[in-house]
C-alpha cells in the first residue's frame, strides 16, 4: 500500500511541532485557538526577551483562559488527524460510488 501524502494545511503544524519542541497536545491547543504556526518564531523568543514565557506555557495559558480547561479532552497527533481525514474521504467516496446508479453501456448519449 502506498504511503498517503500529508495535505499542505498540516505541514506547517508538523514543522512547528519539530522546530519548537511542542507536544501533540500543544499543537492541538494552538490549532483550536486559531494561532498561526508561521508566527511562532516571534512568540517563542524567550531567550532574548526574558519577560516572555516559553511558547508551550504561553499556549497553555491562552487555552485555559479561553476554554477553562488545562488540556483537550482527546489529544490526537497531526498524523492521526490526517489519517482520520483520509479514511473519512475514502469512506465518502465509496459511499458515493455505491449510491450512483450504473447505466448500461451505450446509454450515455442523449436520445432525441
Amino acid at each position: 500500500m502506498a504511503k498517503k501524502k500529508i495535505p499542505e494545511k498540516y505541514l506547517p503544524w508538523i514543522e512547528a511541532r519539530k522546530r519548537f519542541h511542542l507536544s501533540d497536545a500543544h499543537i492541538q491547543m494552538a490549532r483550536k485557538l486559531g494561532l498561526n504556526p508561521k508566527k511562532f518564531g516571534g512568540l517563542a523568543n524567550n531567550k532574548q526577551e526574558r519577560w516572555k514565557v516559553p511558547l508551550s506555557e504561553f499556549i497553555e495559558e491562552l487555552y485555559f483562559k479561553h476554554f477553562k480547561k488545562n488540556r483537550p479532552d482527546n489529544v490526537r497527533s497531526t498524523e492521526q488527524m490526517v489519517g482520520d481525514a483520509n479514511r473519512k474521504k475514502e469512506e465518502r467516496r465509496a459511499r458515493n460510488h455505491a449510491a450512483k446508479p450504473s447505466r448500461p453501456p451505450g446509454e450515455d448519449t442523449l436520445r432525441l
